[in-house]
């Protein structure tokens, strides 16, 4: 079996940050987004993302920084056997892991 190793931004706007790898089970065309709900799902529910295109049929906040460039998490795909490093938009006030505010 492949698996992504996604490491992640942890932390909130009163802690320090740190950051943590999760492996996620590779499937062919999973995006970034969908591994971030298996480690939801199965090792982290607490795991805070933004995204809205599931619940309200909206786009573009989801948005991170996935190995240092803006982009999607949606829309980008996992590769499997690889490490992918996802981190909160620097140019938004930070709520909690990947998850920034919109305002």
């Amino acid at each position: 079996m492949s698996y992504v190793t996604l490491n992640v931004v942890r932390g909130d706007a009163d802690t320090e940050r740190r950051t943590e790898d999760y492996e996620v089970p590779f499937k062919d065309g999973m995006s970034l987004l969908d591994a971030i709900f298996w480690i939801r799902e199965h090792k982290e529910p607490s795991f805070a993302v933004r995204y809205s295109c599931r619940s309200a049929n909206a786009c573009k906040e989801c948005m991170a920084l996935v190995d240092g460039k803006a982009g999607y998490l949606c829309s980008i795909r996992a590769v499997p056997d690889t490490k992918v490093k996802l981190e909160p938009l620097p140019s938004l006030p930070w709520i909690k892991d990947l998850a920034t505010s919109l305002d």
